[in-house]
């Protein structure tokens, strides 16, 4: 049973210092969530460990990063790479047979959707294929870093792997059709979710994004012993999404995107968390709000719950709102204001139209084409209130977003008190105006 938990307080400054070591399982791309946790610890002396998921040739084999990539990785990280592939997933795994799940999807057609129909015999022997290679991986970089981590040395191990996409040409255009559709080209979410390939979609979230974690918890089990031994404590942190309280007419309310398909792997995780935690092992998923990435970037619509946190600075006060507003300010285009963004955005948020998506013990809440062609008219035209497109406010926003979240993650590390916690608007604000 869920038990919602939001930070309301900060928690105390953390004690990693110089000697103590970040280790960031799953490779780094781009800006995100975990850049700011790295740069906390950076800030305070730990030693930055990274891992890779390795790339694949293209007769489909796993190999480590070659001294190109390797060089590129480690100077992105700012920090050691331990390159041993930590990719997860197993649509290129091949069963008893010698399939993968994507020859299984060879000549698959878009229009065919809900007529694939899989093995799913050979599906099961796929997933066990690549479970084992990454329990055999994650257990070699275990080894590697009880090789690394001085004695008496605290450790935190961040877990950020997440998504699980199946590799197949015919997924994009459908999921586009399910995150970005409208009117004709609208797919509800709910059909997409019922079929094969929407099972498949759930077997692969569900291993990447929450399987994951209870593997490197299992695997890194002799590394926790040698840190205990040795004095050091050990934490796992992991980037959970289950909604976000934002600002909605002046009052903190929960609210979500729609529609996540990767949610029931968000719970997922977080029960692993949990069962990781009645062990005695002291691992928190935090559920970070929503920002604008690379990867959110088919999520069309998620940054619209980003502009809230305008308000939340300025209720919570502190220097940086004025910093951070400015910032935004500088990219809108001409007639356009932050009060105008802000003022479409709650009334986006609170219309009667959404009402229905605000329950969280219904969630993860599937599509309507209503609620699709009102969420993407209202980012697109929140969008058109920047100057340029590619460079709009709600960049500006993730990146104060995932500032709090890299403090908050790293600060309540130190001393955890539970398997998860929600970070809202209101304890992201307070955190950067700490800053």
């Amino acid at each position: 049973m869920m038990s919602y938990n939001p930070m309301r307080n900060l928690p105390a400054d953390a004690g990693y210092k110089a000697g103590d070591v970040l280790v960031l399982c799953g490779e780094l791309f781009g800006r995100g969530y975990a850049n700011g946790i790295v740069e906390q610890a950076r800030a305070k002396g730990m030693t930055i460990i990274g891992t890779t998921v390795g790339r694949r040739e293209s007769d489909g084999t796993l190999r480590a990063l070659n001294p190109e990539e390797l060089a590129a990785a480690e100077a992105l990280l700012g920090g050691t790479i331990i390159n041993i592939p930590l990719e997860a997933g197993f649509d290129m795994e091949p069963a008893a047979n010698g399939v993968t799940p994507l020859d299984q999807l060879k000549g698959a057609k878009p229009d065919e959707w809900a007529g694939i129909r899989f093995d799913w015999q050979a599906m099961e022997e796929s997933r066990a294929a690549g479970t084992k290679r990454l329990k055999a991986n994650l257990a070699a970089v275990s080894a590697e870093l009880a090789k690394l981590v001085p004695a008496g040395a605290n450790l935190l191990l961040v877990h950020t792997m997440a998504g699980g996409i199946p590799r197949a040409r015919l997924f994009m255009p459908l999921l586009n059709r399910v995150f970005k559709g409208q009117g004709d080209k609208y797919l509800s979410s709910e059909d997409f979710w019922r079929s094969d390939l929407g099972k498949l979609c759930d077997w692969s979230f569900n291993e990447v994004t929450a399987d994951s974690l209870a593997y490197l918890i299992d695997e890194t089990a002799p590394l926790r012993d040698k840190v205990a031994a040795a004095g050091g404590k050990v934490t796992y942190a992991a980037y959970g999404y289950h909604g976000c309280e934002v600002q909605i007419n002046g009052a903190y309310t929960w609210q979500s995107y729609t529609p996540y398909l990767q949610g029931w792997a968000k719970m997922r995780l977080e029960d692993h968390a949990a069962s990781a935690w009645e062990k005695g092992i002291k691992a928190t998923v935090y559920n970070c709000p929503e920002i604008l990435t690379n990867s959110s970037a088919l999520f069309l619509g998620v940054e619209i719950s980003l502009y809230p946190l305008l308000a939340a600075l300025t209720t919570e006060g502190g220097a940086i709102a004025a910093e951070v507003k400015e910032a935004c300010k500088a990219l809108l285009a001409e007639g356009a204001t932050l009060e105008k963004m802000l003022q479409s955005a709650n009334d986006y948020l609170a219309s009667p139209l959404m009402k229905p998506f605000a329950g969280i013990d219904a969630w993860p809440h599937h599509s309507t084409k209503e609620q699709m062609e009102f969420m993407l008219s209202r980012s697109a035209e929140l969008i058109a209130m920047n100057a340029n497109p590619k460079e709009i406010v709600c960049s500006v926003l993730s990146g104060a977003v995932f500032r709090g979240v890299g403090r908050l993650m790293l600060d309540s590390s130190w001393d955890p008190q539970a398997s998860v916690w929600w970070l809202n608007h209101d304890v992201i604000a307070k955190s950067l105006a700490k800053n």
